[in-house]
C-alpha cells in the first residue's frame, strides 16, 4: 500500500511554470512506477506522464511532450512534474498515480494508487 499527497498546484499565467510535486509513503517507493493524470473541467481523465521506477526511461502524452518534464526523487520517495509554457487548455485536477510494476504505462486502469489531486488554473 502506498499513500500520494501531491502539491505545488495554483494559478499561473499563460506561458508560466509550475512545478508539482508527489510525496509518497511507505519504504518501496523505487518499486512504483509512477504517472500523472490530469482531468480538466467537463473532461475524462487522462495521461499526462509516467516514468519507471528508476527514472531511466518516461513518456507524455502528445500535447504536453516539450513542455512538461517528469522526474523522481527516489531517496525522498517523491515524484515531480515540471510544467514550462503552460497554455490554458492545461487547466486541470493533476493527480499523481502509482503502479507496483517495473513497465510505464498510460493507463489509468493499471495504476490502483492515486491521490487526492492538486488544482492546476491557467489564465489568459
Amino acid at each position: 500500500q502506498v499513500q500520494l499527497v501531491e502539491s505545488g498546484g495554483g494559478v499561473v499565467q499563460a506561458g508560466g511554470s509550475l512545478r508539482l510535486s508527489c510525496a509518497t509513503s511507505g519504504r518501496t517507493f523505487s518499486r512504483y512506477t509512477m504517472g500523472w493524470f490530469r482531468q480538466g473541467p467537463g473532461k475524462e481523465r487522462e495521461f499526462v506522464a509516467a516514468i519507471s521506477r528508476n527514472g531511466d526511461t518516461s513518456m507524455y502524452s502528445d500535447s504536453v511532450k516539450g513542455r512538461f518534464t517528469i522526474s523522481r526523487e527516489n531517496a525522498e520517495s517523491t515524484v515531480y512534474l515540471k510544467m514550462n509554457n503552460l497554455k490554458t487548455e492545461d487547466k486541470a485536477v493533476y493527480y499523481c498515480a502509482a503502479r507496483f510494476s517495473d513497465g510505464i504505462s498510460s493507463s489509468s486502469p493499471e495504476y490502483p494508487y492515486w491521490g487526492q489531486g492538486t488544482q492546476v488554473t491557467v489564465s489568459s
